[in-house]
């Protein structure tokens, strides 16, 4: 067999063109540092929104807190009253139920002791 001569395959003369390989891309949006300072100034705006917002709610805490210190003598004599008006009619209804038994004594405590026991409230539905 004969062999066949190669021959390398080169360049015409003169020389190929040059390749354009720089990227051509048309600039699209605002740049790195512009999105990151518009971003920063609306994270800024945020905080300082949320410690306004926090400001006010601890002076509504603040305001709540007083309002139930000053209420609390008015909400105390209501109770007193409430609790008086109670006892009367708890009185009232005893001695009505025990007016037939002989030698018993309205409002004296059943307990044989001298401390105080606190008064029982029951509160019984009227029957329809």
């Amino acid at each position: 067999m004969d062999a066949i001569p190669q021959t390398q395959d080169l360049p015409r003369p003169g020389g190929f063109p040059s390749v354009r390989y720089k990227r051509n891309l048309p600039q699209r949006g605002p740049s790195g540092l512009v999105i990151f300072t518009v971003i920063g100034a609306i994270s800024a705006f945020g905080f300082y929104r949320i410690g306004q917002g926090n400001l006010e709610k601890r002076e509504l805490h603040r305001e709540k807190l007083w309002s139930r210190i000053h209420l609390i003598p008015l909400l105390t004599a209501e109770l007193d009253r409430d609790t008086y008006r109670r006892n009367q009619a708890a009185l009232e209804r005893e001695a009505e139920i025990m007016k037939d038994v002989p030698g018993w004594k309205v409002g004296e405590s059943v307990y044989n002791t001298k401390r105080y026991v606190g008064p029982t409230q029951i509160v019984v539905p009227e029957q329809s």
